[in-house]
């Protein structure tokens, strides 16, 4: 096969976070998801709960307007004793190290996380990006949530905290499609969406495979 990655995107609740296990354990391949807040966590000696918190997500604007001048005394100039800051800005920081480390090991399914925008230059990487109708993604969250959860609110306030974070941390619009290599509506058949993902990037040339393993 020519490609030593695959990243994969997804619309909250459109299946795309189990089709990304399926397919690693397809090919034997790690899985980089839940992992990366392990990570994140022993790097940075911060809490799983307190890092899993700001995964995936943006601060807010008051925060990260207010950041820079975090450590200098209230005249906002004078130096006082330094602080180390865990935030969903670094946690995005150490997100990206821990995706090209991953990367360089080679072997993986990524989740999320903007690595299609990180690993956007890396020809031996596939990016598939996993979107459905709105009513089964609806279903879907439903079955995991909470009874009274306003599940249609969660659905738009996810994808919304998701694009920000690209938009934010790489400056690009997730929903772009030239950022993917395939896109696609699992309707419902995740075992066999997985199978096409991984059948479509064993399709690629032999000229290329021949390159990528020089």
């Amino acid at each position: 096969m020519r490609y030593r990655a695959l990243t994969i995107s997804r619309e909250f609740g459109s299946g795309g976070t189990e089709i990304a296990g399926i397919i690693a354990r397809e090919l034997g391949w790690k899985l980089v998801d839940k992992e990366v807040i392990a990570e994140i966590s022993r790097r940075e000696q911060v809490d799983p709960a307190d890092v899993a918190a700001v995964d995936g997500r943006v601060d807010p604007w008051l925060h990260r307007i207010t950041r820079s001048i975090w450590g200098t005394g209230v005249d906002g100039v004078s130096v006082v004793a330094p602080v180390k800051l865990f935030d969903a800005e670094e946690a995005a920081f150490v997100a990206k190290a821990v995706i090209e480390e991953a990367y360089r090991i080679g072997h993986c399914v990524i989740v999320g996380r903007g690595s299609p925008c990180i690993l956007q230059d890396k020809e031996d990487v596939f990016h598939a990006f996993i979107y459905a109708r709105w009513e089964d993604r609806v279903r879907r969250v439903k079955q995991r949530v909470e009874s009274g959860t306003d599940v249609e609110a969660l659905i738009r306030a996810t994808d919304s905290e998701r694009m920000e974070y690209v938009r934010l941390y790489y400056e690009r619009n997730r929903l772009d499609p030239y950022l993917y290599d395939f896109m696609i509506d699992p309707k419902n058949q995740l075992e066999a969406t997985a199978r096409i993902i991984i059948a479509v990037m064993k399709m690629a040339p032999a000229e290329a495979a021949g390159a990528a393993a020089k």
